[in-house]
């Protein structure tokens, strides 16, 4: 006997008269499912079609429903129509044309994809045959999840509504007002608001869809906002984002991506604790071959108000985007740069983002503001860390390399960007005081001997610091059909919980090929003692940057309508 059958029950005669006194229809009520303590005092004008079930102390007022079980103590009022018309796999198993918008990075979205998952679908395409195995996967999936009946979960309110079309919407969510959702998902304690209109999505738990957003073939992650009208169409988008007002399309947007401000484009490319200035835009167009260009924002990649960046074109990690940029330039092994625009070039400061408040701001505000409960997608949030220490090893190594072909050069040529001399020498010093305060910080941070990381080099799997040879380990297996979604979650959680102990490793590691030879105890001390006096020398030098931001120099039209000086610091400070 199913659930259904052993929990309610068809409606008394007595209970069909008092509905059709409330203005309730329906053709078929032997169809229509209530509650053991089902009142008709729940319902008023209320019509049903096809098979509808109701829960416990559920109400539903002045709306249509057609082919639903609604769990209990729901609200459904003012629905114009909310109907199942034929089997569905609710947003499971559709296909969005992430990175690149010709299709060659398409990622399949489904109820529990991570960040992780998605990364090895849409950025490992030198491995074809795994974003096959991870497709066939997840098809498999949403076939068993196929039904033609849709559901709302338990604590769920609809409100003014308009049509909602086979949308699956689990616990606790909330639809107020919203104009069109077709074929999706709503997660657990989500909300979606007025003038909404959503085709073809999933919006994961505790996300927020409202304000006349449009969506369209979009994965919406855990505690996304997404609000004053913001479209974006095949579009992942991960923990913790927050986009209003601009547009994204075919954008990979992990953990932490913002984007605010009006007239701002994110389009093909990959973004990750990513800032958006006001008017900030992209180009992937160069009219020879189409729209097949990509751009790569590394982690903590920040656009300044109406940067732009022409495809194909790759920034390191918190480099810091001023002016336009279209000599499709590659400084990935440069992280915590300058790009500046002069004269229509493309101007590096390497490291010169060490030096800036800013960049520990960031830093430090991620983990603050972290406020998910399930937390699916694994997130890395220590500043000193192996993916952009070995960053800053082949960067110091490259601008040594440049440095020696010509001491006497006054500017020098690195991927398509300018790198002045004076500025080359002062990369190097940052990037090497930087490098000997992560590794002592990872080496005090995990027991170096605990586990056997072999020397690979490691990447940034959308927000989780990994060794290349584990993810080519994981690829390997899910390719020879060892690892389901399920196994691929759990290795990577698995290897999240060793991370520490991984990063000491490799900073012993690196730390041996430095000495030549494995490290001592007291080398590992000393290293450690350095690092933490060279991180103190570094918040130092952000402090003072800080402190311009907020010193007297900063105080100009404060206090205004007064003539006294200590008028205007008494306004200044109570405002700052």
């Amino acid at each position: 006997m199913s659930e259904a059958m052993i929990k309610h029950r068809v409606t008394t005669a007595e209970e069909r008269a008092a509905l059709a006194m409330r203005g309730c229809y329906t053709e078929a009520w032997d169809k229509v499912l209530v509650s053991e303590d089902f009142t008709p005092e729940q319902l008023r004008n209320v019509r049903f079609e096809g098979e509808v079930t109701i829960g416990s102390r559920t109400r539903i007022t002045d709306s249509t429903i057609a082919n639903y079980t609604i769990g209990d103590d729901c609200i459904i009022d003012d629905v114009l129509r909310m109907e199942c018309r034929h089997a569905s796999t609710f947003g499971e198993g559709v296909k969005v044309a992430a990175v690149n918008e010709n299709g060659g990075r398409t990622a399949v979205i489904y109820r529990n994809l991570t960040a992780q998952t998605a990364y090895l679908m849409t950025m490992m395409r030198n491995r074809a045959s795994l974003a096959e195995r991870i497709t066939h996967l997840i098809m498999e999936r949403a076939e068993e999840h196929r039904s033609a009946i849709g559901n709302v979960g338990n604590n769920s309110t609809i409100v003014g509504a308009r049509f909602l079309r086979e949308v699956l919407i689990e616990e606790g969510c909330v639809i107020e007002g919203s104009s069109h959702l077709e074929n999706g998902t709503v997660g657990r304690n989500a909300y979606v608001g007025i003038d909404v209109r959503a085709r073809n999505f999933i919006i994961d738990n505790a996300a927020r869809v409202d304000g006349a957003s449009s969506i369209e073939r979009c994965f919406i992650g855990e505690n996304t906002v997404i609000d004053n009208g913001f479209t974006a169409i095949d579009t992942l988008m991960f923990a913790n984002c927050h986009f209003e007002n601009g547009e994204a399309a075919s954008v990979f947007a992990g953990p932490f991506t913002v984007s605010h401000h009006k007239s701002s484009l994110l389009i093909a490319g990959i973004f990750s604790f990513f800032n958006a200035g006001s008017g900030t835009n992209q180009s992937n167009h160069l009219f020879k071959s189409g729209a097949v260009h990509q751009a790569v924002h590394q982690r903590g990649t920040k656009f300044g108000s109406s940067a732009y960046v022409m495809s194909p074109a790759i920034e390191g990690p918190y480099t810091v985007v001023l002016g336009r940029h279209t000599r499709h330039h590659d400084t990935q092994d440069m992280p915590y740069s300058y790009l500046i625009e002069e004269n229509g070039h493309t101007l590096l400061m390497p490291g010169l983002a060490l030096k800036s408040y800013g960049t520990v701001r960031d830093i430090e505000k991620w983990k603050a503001r972290d406020k998910r409960t399930l937390k699916r997608d694994n997130i890395c949030f220590d500043e000193f860390n192996p993916f952009i220490t070995g960053k800053m090893l082949r960067g110091v190594d490259a601008l040594t390399r440049l440095q020696e072909s010509d001491p006497e050069a006054k500017s020098y040529s690195y991927n398509r960007t300018t790198i002045r001399a004076t500025m080359l020498a002062r990369g190097i010093k940052l990037y090497n005081s930087a490098i000997a305060a992560s590794l002592g910080t990872m080496l005090r941070g995990g027991d170096r001997t605990a586990v056997k990381v072999d020397g690979s080099e490691w990447i940034d799997v959308a927000g989780q610091y990994l060794p290349i040879g584990i993810v080519e380990d994981i690829m390997c297996q899910t390719i020879e059909g060892k690892l389901t979604l399920e196994g691929i979650t759990e290795r990577f959680n698995t290897l999240m919980l060793s991370y520490n102990d991984m990063a000491a490793a490799y900073a012993s590691d690196i730390l041996a090929m430095l000495l030549g030879h494995a490290p001592t105890e007291a080398e590992v001390e000393d290293i450690i003692a350095s690092s933490e006096r060279i991180v103190a020398r570094m918040r130092e030098a952000t402090e003072e940057d800080r402190q311009r931001d907020a010193g007297t120099d900063m105080m100009v039209g404060y206090g205004y309508d007064f003539r006294n000086e200590s008028e205007h610091l008494a306004d200044f400070l109570n405002t700052r």
